[in-house]
């Protein structure tokens, strides 16, 4: 059992009522939007995010990636292999490069549908990263570590950090 002072938790939609009871169940609430961002800190890390938008796993995996953290980094959220299914190649590539580039480092096992809730988490996947799998990656998938800009992305599906102040908006802004 992981103990609650270990469970980090961030939503920009969190309400304050939402962070109240939060912080009474000893949950610790990361200070900022990191828009997906958040690095690991030494120790295998599972991240339950489920129903986030593609730029989140992306920004997760550019801040993690290397062989050694990913390889202690388990998602479970959104299936990757979906992903790439219904996404254009060259979108996928463009937009969202680290989940293009790692796809063949993944190891990814689908979550079975509730039969009450299809449509509710019909795309939930488990995904991990195999040591063995990242190492046989091509070096050049690993030298490529720019920050994603999503200069060019149409439907970017997360709420940004403002960028002039560093304050993150809130459900009430």
């Amino acid at each position: 059992q992981v103990p609650p002072g270990r469970c980090w938790l961030y939503d920009p939609a969190f309400s304050a009522p939402e962070v109240t009871a939060l912080a009474r169940l000893r949950l610790q609430l990361l200070p900022e939007n990191e828009e997906g961002k958040h690095g690991l800190e030494g120790s295998a890390t599972l991240f339950y995010m489920v129903h986030c938008g593609k730029a989140l796993y992306n920004n997760l995996l550019w801040r993690n990636w290397s062989a050694g953290a990913l390889s202690r980094t388990v998602i479970i959220g959104n299936s990757f292999r979906g992903m790439e299914e219904r996404l254009l190649s060259r979108i996928l590539e463009r937009d969202y490069s680290y989940i293009a580039k790692i796809l063949k480092g993944t190891e990814e096992v689908a979550l079975p549908a509730h039969p009450r809730y299809l449509d509710t988490f019909n795309d939930t996947s488990v995904h991990w990263f195999p040591l063995s799998k990242l190492k046989e990656l091509s070096p050049e998938v690993w030298e490529c570590v720019e920050e994603p800009t999503y200069q060019e992305c149409d439907d970017l599906e997360i709420i940004r950090k403002d960028r002039t102040d560093g304050h993150s908006p809130t459900a009430a802004e």
